[in-house]
């Protein structure tokens, strides 16, 4: 775990896969279908999250 902004259920997330340094992020589906209708870009198994801000700003690797 690189950081959370949650002190109760850990979401969000920010994760670091130590074998391929990639970023893993922890949050909450968007599941509105009005919401996801104004998305674009995505495929099958994928799917949308919200992350805060905050949780960017403060955690997120600069590299």
């Amino acid at each position: 775990m690189i950081g959370t902004t949650s002190d109760k259920t850990g979401c969000p997330a920010l994760f670091e896969d130590l074998d391929t340094g990639e970023i893993l992020v922890q949050g909450e589906e968007i599941t509105d279908p009005r919401d996801r209708a104004q998305m674009h870009g995505y495929t099958e198994g994928e799917t949308l999250i919200v992350v805060p801000r905050e949780l960017l700003t403060r955690f997120a690797p600069k590299e």
